[in-house]
């Protein structure tokens, strides 16, 4: 299967039960969230006139979007074409929903709300299998909003994972972030590549300039672990993520669970696919959580887990044929100017009433007018 696969696309290609971990694609959207209340201070910041610690508390968040992939060994489950997922915390005033909008090219798009700011976005992975590693390119921009209209862009870097035959697996993200805001200060931060010799891996380093392009701050840390800034123009040289008498902490990620769990899920990564029998009564059909496959797959039943993998598959075969027959999302639409797909709503009242109607049960058997 290595030898067959070695540069393509493995969004397109089939692998066993055995690879995966028990979420979703559209969950993995969720589970880079777990840090949202960066975005809570952001917006408290702004709202004091501090539109520098607005841009830090962003940064801070983009960053540690990526804390949930260390350890992680294990990909997560390619959504079918109009799966959907949904997280509401009404004690954080958080509210998120995903769905997979297109099977080809593959492209999960997503919403969220949470106190005085709205996050969203859609994302294309491009992945090349090259026999001891998998390189993961991002295609998608998220946007970022306040409610007194500030707005922050930024795209993902790139992700690579090593050691696919032997040794231990292990991830990196490398490349150049731009944050790029409509107002005062925008960010560019750099996810340092290991190298041979560099003993301080998962190293990132970034400034925040102003609109005349003078710096304003200096940002640096580890994405597995803590991001910190200090004023003005930093050009100390420290290594191993040292930090300056005067910095400031950001964010540090959260201590892991005392035992890890198979596959070292955070105790926030474990909860998205809980489900309890008064959630399954709101869900409609099409959410992450009733896939029979991924919840095989989490209670241990290997067997079953790869037979319903199959099966979805088989189903998922025809999804070309759907999009090409005119399928639509059913919560999000495409924006012709910026390309890319927005929330249309309707969701959320949707579940108040119980109204799942138009949205099929696509982890049943595979039907036969699609199959025509």
């Amino acid at each position: 299967m290595i030898k067959d696969n070695i540069g393509k696309d493995l969004s397109k290609v089939c692998l066993p039960v055995y690879f995966n971990e028990p979420i979703s694609t559209l969950q993995k959207c969720f589970e880079e969230l777990e840090y949202s209340y960066l975005l809570d201070r952001a917006a408290e910041w702004g709202k004091q006139g501090n539109s520098l610690m607005r841009m830090l508390h962003v940064a801070a968040f983009a960053v540690s979007s990526y804390a949930c992939t260390e350890g992680r060994s294990c990909k997560p489950f390619n959504p079918l074409l109009g799966e959907t997922y949904e997280a509401e915390f009404p004690e954080k005033g958080l509210r998120f929903f995903s769905e997979k909008v297109s099977h080809h090219p593959v492209i999960v798009a997503c919403h969220c709300e949470g106190t005085g700011w709205k996050l969203w976005g859609d994302s294309n992975l491009k992945s090349k299998f090259w026999g001891r590693s998998i390189q993961l390119d991002p295609v998608g921009i998220l946007t970022l909003e306040f409610g007194d209209g500030e707005i922050f862009k930024w795209s993902k870097v790139t992700t690579s994972i090593y050691n696919l035959i032997l040794g231990k697996l292990y991830c990196e993200h490398y490349g150049t972030m731009n944050i790029k805001g409509n107002r005062e200060y925008s960010c560019k931060l750099k996810f340092k590549e290991q190298s041979i010799i560099d003993r301080t891996p998962r190293q990132v380093q970034g400034t925040v300039k102003d609109k005349n392009g003078k710096t304003v701050a200096t940002l640096f840390g580890k994405w597995d672990e803590s991001m910190h800034y200090v004023n003005g123009d930093y050009s100390g040289k420290g290594k191993g993520g040292d930090t300056a008498s005067d910095a400031h902490l950001l964010w540090r990620r959260s201590k892991p669970a005392k035992f890890p769990t198979r596959y070292n899920l955070s105790r926030f990564a474990i909860a998205l696919n809980e489900l309890t029998p008064e959630l399954e009564e709101k869900l409609p059909p099409t959410d992450s959580r009733l896939r029979p496959d991924q919840r095989y797959l989490e209670n241990g039943e290997f067997e079953k887990a790869n037979a319903e993998k199959l099966r979805l598959e088989q189903r998922q075969r025809q999804a070309r044929k759907m999009q090409e027959s005119g399928w639509k999302p059913r919560w999000f639409a495409k924006d012709k100017q910026t390309d890319t797909y927005k929330f249309i709503g309707g969701y959320w009242e949707a579940r108040e009433q119980g109204k799942w109607d138009a949205c099929p049960n696509i982890f049943g058997q595979v039907l036969a007018e699609v199959l025509d």
